[in-house]
């Protein structure tokens, strides 16, 4: 069980719900059922998971164990198209030659270090860039000659500001349907997740039109263009819509209905 916070509606502004949330989560104690056993089936296969463990030699790949299942869930909807794939952060180049292998031959994987020993690497469909993540120049320039990617990682030099303008500078230019994924988000009061958490906030803002059987909210530009925020232990998937949206709607559907909202009445007692 958790510390609950007696009364969430006393929080004096976010920042304060903020902190309810991150105390809360600090306090969780896990009551976990018993494991149950794998049972394999296709939905398990995961040829990224199996590449990376069979990889004992040759040029390194340094991932944590869970990505792999994030990294399937996400973007084995490209494999075998056409896809062009944009990795932040080459170091020994070893997940360069994953992505080629995972997406098949027609893939175009681009790769981006701040080392220029790292185009040592380029080749066999890999095309190396060297350049600062946190440079915007640098982004001009490489969007010159890349106007547009099916998929991002930034697993680059994991500092929040690097993170932040890699988003920027990277998000808009997804095609429709595009991944967005920034990798090792570490450490707690990082400013990249108080950044995510305000494309969050952002996120659920509304505009409703409320005519007589449906709500209907017209979207931001940036809610017409993103489809989902995903939040996983040290990672953020962001998925481009494949359409854009025009509006959200609430149809109601029925004939007979409390008076609720007709006659609102106060959420909470003062009694």
């Amino acid at each position: 069980m958790s510390t609950a916070n007696p009364n969430p509606a006393a929080f004096e502004s976010p920042a304060a719900a903020g902190i309810a949330g991150f105390n809360f989560a600090e306090s969780w104690q896990s009551l976990d059922p018993a494991p149950s056993p794998e049972v394999p089936n296709e939905e398990n296969v995961n040829p990224l998971k199996d590449y990376f463990e069979s990889h004992t030699s040759g040029h390194g790949i340094w991932k944590w164990n869970h990505y792999f299942d994030i990294y399937h869930r996400y973007f084995r909807k490209f494999v075998g198209k056409k896809t062009s794939i944009l990795e932040i952060g080459i170091y020994s180049g070893g997940s360069l030659d994953m992505w080629r292998h995972y997406f098949g031959a027609g893939c175009e994987v681009y790769g981006i270090d701040v080392r220029e020993a790292c185009r040592v690497y380029e080749g066999d469909g890999k095309r190396i860039f060297i350049g600062d993540q946190a440079n915007r120049e640098f982004w001009r320039q490489f969007r010159e000659q890349v106007p547009s990617l099916d998929i991002v990682i930034d697993d680059g030099g994991h500092r929040p500001e690097q993170q932040i303008v890699t988003l920027e500078e990277t998000l808009p230019y997804l095609r429709p349907g595009g991944v967005y994924m920034c990798e090792d988000i570490h450490r707690i009061h990082n400013n990249f997740s108080a950044y995510i958490g305000g494309l969050i906030n952002h996120f659920n803002s509304t505009k409703v039109k409320i005519p007589a059987s449906e709500l209907i909210s017209v979207p931001t530009a940036f809610q017409r263009d993103i489809h989902a925020i995903h939040s996983y232990p040290f990672a953020i998937v962001i998925e481009r819509s494949a359409s854009s949206v025009q509006e959200f709607v609430a149809p109601k559907h029925g004939t007979k209905w409390q008076p609720f909202l007709d006659d609102p009445q106060p959420a909470t007692s003062t009694a």
